[in-house]
C-alpha cells in the first residue's frame, strides 16, 4: 500500500482474502495472541489442513506472517501473529484505487450473471 492508499490489486487482494469466514475468525484469534497451527486449529474447531490453506492465503495478503521456533523438545513449530494492518474502505479510496487496477476491465455483459432483481437494470 501507498502512501495515498492502497492500489487497485492491492485493495483486491486483500477484501478477497478477508472474504472468508474461516480466515476473519484466524484474524480474530491470532489478534489475542501469536500461536501455532495446532493450538489455533483446535480453538477454532477446523481441521490443522484447512487452517494451513487459509492462512497461506493470509500470509500471501500479507495480513499475517509466520516464525519458525524449535519447542523445548526439538519439535520445529510454525508460530503465525497478525500483522498491524488497516484498511480504509469509502467511495473515495475505491475511485482512487480504481484506475491502478491491472486485472482486465472488458467482461462481457452475457458472461455476468446478474443479481436477483437485477435482471432489468443497466448500469
Amino acid at each position: 500500500m501507498t502512501a495515498t492508499g492502497p492500489s487497485g490489486d492491492e485493495l483486491l487482494r486483500v477484501l478477497g482474502t478477508l472474504a472468508n469466514p474461516h480466515r476473519l475468525r484466524i484474524v480474530a484469534a491470532l489478534r489475542a495472541e501469536r500461536t501455532y497451527v495446532s493450538q489455533l486449529a483446535r480453538e477454532l474447531g477446523i481441521s490443522r489442513a484447512l487452517l494451513q490453506l487459509h492462512l497461506r492465503k493470509l500470509e500471501a495478503a500479507g495480513l499475517v506472517s509466520a516464525t519458525l521456533e524449535l519447542s523445548e523438545d526439538g519439535k520445529a513449530m510454525k508460530f503465525y501473529e497478525v500483522k498491524p494492518f488497516l484498511v480504509e474502505l469509502s467511495p473515495d479510496t475505491i475511485a482512487a484505487a480504481a484506475p491502478t487496477l491491472t486485472t482486465p476491465t472488458s467482461v462481457k455483459a452475457a458472461s455476468v450473471t446478474p443479481e436477483p432483481g437485477d435482471e432489468g437494470e443497466r448500469p
